[in-house]
């Protein structure tokens, strides 16, 4: 009988043991989470983003000229959802849309096929640079200039873009 006290007195030891060392280990996880968040910049979790802040800002200059850009990511599913809108809104803007790819251009097949033909296509370094310069945070985001280059209408959806003919 007293060896069973002791066995179970040694699992009930052992027991708080683990418990107190798991509960140290995911206090340390937290702590890492937190270095990492700040590392990167802020929370890992979306945010709201407001595309008028990009409202006033100049398309670098191998970007001007169109009159409407749509800003694409390979590893977006919304931005693929989007596409055959923006490719069909391109086609109006008679040879005056652009469509920016980033991410690896080898992934993004089906965004080049459907926009080739309607819009001109800027992918690689080329098209991270131009939505660094512009200041897009979230893909798609869809944006009408004026005819001096710069961003008149910004917006993640394209209903939100009129065009510039029924513009006051």
């Amino acid at each position: 009988m007293a060896f069973l006290i002791a066995a179970v007195v040694l699992v009930g030891v052992l027991c708080l043991l683990n418990l107190l060392l798991m509960m140290g280990v995911l206090r340390r996880l937290r702590e890492h989470t937190a270095e990492l968040q700040r590392l990167a910049g802020g929370p890992m979790t979306p945010l709201a983003y407001d595309p008028t802040v990009l409202v006033g800002r100049a398309l670098p200059e191998d970007a001007a000229g169109a009159r409407l850009v749509g800003f694409f990511d390979v590893g977006c599913d919304t931005c693929h959802e989007r596409a055959p809108e923006f490719a069909e809104t391109a086609r109006g803007e008679n040879g005056g849309a652009l469509a920016v790819v980033t991410g690896d251009p080898a992934e993004a097949g089906d965004l080049l096929d459907l926009m080739s033909g309607v819009a001109g296509v800027v992918t690689g370094d080329d098209a991270l640079r131009i939505a660094e310069s512009v200041g897009v945070k979230a893909f798609p985001t869809f944006l009408r200039t004026g005819s001096d280059g710069t961003v008149v209408a910004a917006d993640t959806e394209l209903t939100g873009l009129a065009p510039l003919a029924h513009r006051g």
